[in-house]
């Protein structure tokens, strides 16, 4: 008589999928984007534009949901087809960081306005990066 042996892994019910995370990371960024624009339009940052209009602090909640919730579906892409899919987020969301400046530099926003959305901008990225980062496979 032989015995076979199975080995099965513990199912982690502690895990949760990487949307999930994801969105909570999302609401976390908004708020603290929505928190810096607020602090910094009490100390006079206007966020105007050159044809005068004023970016609404609801608007810093919504532009860093609605592109935290695009990094959520870089990820999950990437967590099905990317040979290594840790790195190659991380190196998508620094480029795609980067390349949020260029309107901030380039629109016409004075240079308090322009340093505080740069500010919002790498806020938000240190919130939701390493979240999704840390759920995506090192291999």
């Amino acid at each position: 008589m032989s015995t076979i042996a199975a080995t099965v892994a513990p199912v982690r019910t502690d895990r949760l999928p990487v949307w999930k995370h994801g969105l909570g990371a999302a609401v976390g960024a908004s708020v603290a984007t929505t928190a810096i624009a607020a602090v910094a339009s009490d100390a006079g940052v206007t966020f105007a534009g050159p044809d005068g209009a004023s970016i609404p602090l609801l608007g810093f909640a919504q532009l860093t949901m609605i592109f935290s919730l695009i990094a959520v579906g870089i990820a999950a892409v990437l967590a099905r087809r990317a040979r290594r899919p840790r790195s190659t987020f991380v190196r998508t969301c620094v480029t795609l960081l980067v390349l949020s400046f260029v309107p901030d530099l380039t629109f016409g926003f004075d240079g308090a306005s322009a340093a505080v959305l740069i500010l919002t901008h790498v806020a938000a990225a240190a919130i939701v990066v390493p979240v999704l980062a840390r759920r995506l496979d090192t291999m």
